[in-house]
């Protein structure tokens, strides 16, 4: 990372160079089931990036960075692990009775340069930049923490896979996520590097909207003490996500952005 500071009024990545299919549409991860009961059920998850939600219509959603979360703590391995044309799939064995935690951790940098009159872009995974040319002037750099979730109950509810880590945008969920029901008002809220973040927009979009004339999406803001609250209009799957922008990232002179996604069922009361 040597020769960074030379750099300058360092600020956003160009949009066009977060025109990236990950980026340009949503993605989520889609439970077969949030609630099982019975001895040592299964839950198949399908993993996709696409415009109309919970659709298979763009790409898969990558699961290298995958990690399972049993109700005890401990890492729990998916099985059945496949990625095709528009999606990915697992299949997890729920050996433990209480809630799980299915989370995709993505990390990356987003770069660009002039380098001979040309503009030069890279995107860097896992938080490691390219050599830079000596030569390179107008470096921008972009850092991106995104955080997408789901969690699955066998049995009762439990509370241990919600604790926040302190990295990032969290979800902090003072209503149990497999807990929702239409008509209902369910508390959250949300935590960036385990502070809470206020003034925060986030989006809410329930799911079917493939067959719908329009979006029904809506919007609610964290309040000073980051929590919001969401009243749920009917039973379905909905996508949640939020986004925040600051100059706090890990890589130096880097500006970041952290977002958090999830899929919650929503039952009838």
């Amino acid at each position: 990372m040597r020769h960074l500071a030379k750099f300058a009024g360092l600020g956003l990545l160009a949009a066009s160079a977060l025109a990236t299919p990950a980026l340009a549409h949503r993605q989520w991860m889609l439970p077969s089931a949030t609630v099982l009961s019975g001895d040592a059920p299964w839950v198949t998850v399908d993993a996709a990036v696409s415009n109309d939600l919970f659709y298979f219509e763009h790409v898969p959603l990558r699961l290298d960075s995958l990690a399972v979360t049993a109700p005890d703590g401990s890492a729990a391995k998916p099985e059945n692990v496949s990625t095709g044309k528009y999606r990915s799939t697992f299949d997890l064995h729920l050996t433990q009775p209480g809630t799980y935690k299915m989370a995709l951790l993505n990390e990356g940098v987003f770069g660009s340069y002039k380098l001979g009159g040309e503009q030069k872009r890279f995107r860097a995974m896992g938080g490691k930049l390219p050599e830079i040319p000596e030569a390179a002037t107008d470096l921008r750099l972009s850092q991106n923490q995104g955080r997408l979730e789901i969690f699955v109950t066998s049995g009762k509810p439990s509370d241990a896979v919600l604790k926040p880590t302190g990295k990032g945008l969290e979800l902090v969920a003072t209503t149990h996520p497999n807990n929702l029901a239409a008509g209902e008002d369910a508390r959250f809220g949300l935590v960036l590097d385990g502070q809470p973040a206020a003034d925060v927009e986030v989006e809410i979009v329930p799911g079917g909207n493939r067959y719908r004339s329009k979006l029904n999406d809506f919007t609610v803001k964290t309040g000073k003490d980051g929590t919001f609250t969401v009243k749920w209009p009917e039973p379905g799957m909905y996508w949640i996500s939020a986004s925040v922008q600051d100059n706090k990232a890990t890589i130096p002179n880097a500006t970041r952005r952290a977002s958090y996604t999830a899929t919650f069922e929503v039952l009838p009361q």
